[in-house]
């Protein structure tokens, strides 16, 4: 055996692959084309039994917490490229979402890239490489998202970024301020407490926590806020101000009013 160099393939080889002769153009594009369809419709059909959920698969993902998956196809300039990109992609935490790497290969992003990435909600990567004809036209039609990267860690940021917005995102305390109880007035059959605004801010209809010494009394929303005798929607550090709660009335002097609210945090990947 020895060495040859070939000229004129529309697409790279991988290794091992065999070269078949035959006697015409003609007859050997035809070939390759059948046998192209036939590699495209395995692709689909992989793609989408994969998709096809059982009880199997229902039960997996109740006892791993409904796991969520980022399905991608890569393509790159080598194959060295490709195997260094998978090596860096399984280096993510994948504890609660699983990258699923449909097509790993070198060449150029093809028409059945595409189809495979429409049939199975994937994101194409292409690393160093280009587009075939047509197949920046297929994704605009089927809506499918090609990524173009010169740097690995460009491209393992953006894509543990995308892992990240798979989750669910986290309900957090954000802290307000603190307010001294200086006083108690009765009203009715309830009491409004004098305050004076140590630190931050105290917002109407924002969460309370009503501290006595290191004891926690009551958990809930601040219904009513006035300053000088006037309804107000916030008073800041340094003021005084009236706070009534509709489901607490407990007040006594020195009780420490801590004010907050819930926000929404992006969550991150964890190890």
């Amino acid at each position: 055996s020895f060495a040859a160099e070939v000229l004129g393939l529309s697409d790279v080889p991988a290794a091992g692959d065999e070269f078949e002769v035959f006697r015409t153009e003609k007859e050997a594009r035809s070939i390759a084309d059948n046998r192209s369809d036939e590699q495209r419709l395995s692709r689909l059909q992989q793609a989408m039994a994969s998709r096809r959920v059982s009880l199997n698969t229902i039960s997996a993902q109740a006892q791993e917490g409904d796991l969520k998956e980022l399905n991608l196809i890569l393509k790159a300039d080598v194959q060295g490229s490709v195997e260094a990109i998978l090596a860096s992609l399984q280096q993510l935490p994948q504890k609660e979402v699983q990258i699923r790497v449909l097509l790993a290969a070198p060449g150029e992003v093809t028409e059945t890239d595409v189809d495979l990435a429409a049939a199975s909600g994937a994101v194409i990567i292409g690393f160093n490489t280009t587009l075939a004809s047509g197949a920046r036209q297929a994704a605009d039609t089927a809506d499918v998202d090609i990524r173009d990267y010169d740097i690995i860690y460009k491209l393992l940021e953006d894509i543990q970024g995308a892992m990240e917005g798979l989750l669910e995102p986290e309900l957090v305390e954000e802290p307000l301020g603190q307010a001294e109880v200086r006083a108690v007035f009765p009203v009715g059959r309830g009491a409004v407490a004098g305050c004076y605004v140590l630190s931050g801010k105290i917002v109407r209809n924002c969460n309370v926590r009503i501290r006595r010494n290191d004891e926690i009394l009551f958990t809930g929303n601040l219904d009513s806020l006035k300053r000088m005798k006037e309804d107000t929607k916030e008073v800041n550090s340094g003021f005084e101000c009236g706070v009534g709660l509709d489901n607490f009335n407990g007040w006594q002097e020195k009780d420490i009013i801590e004010t907050y609210r819930m926000v929404t945090r992006r969550r991150t990947l964890t190890v």
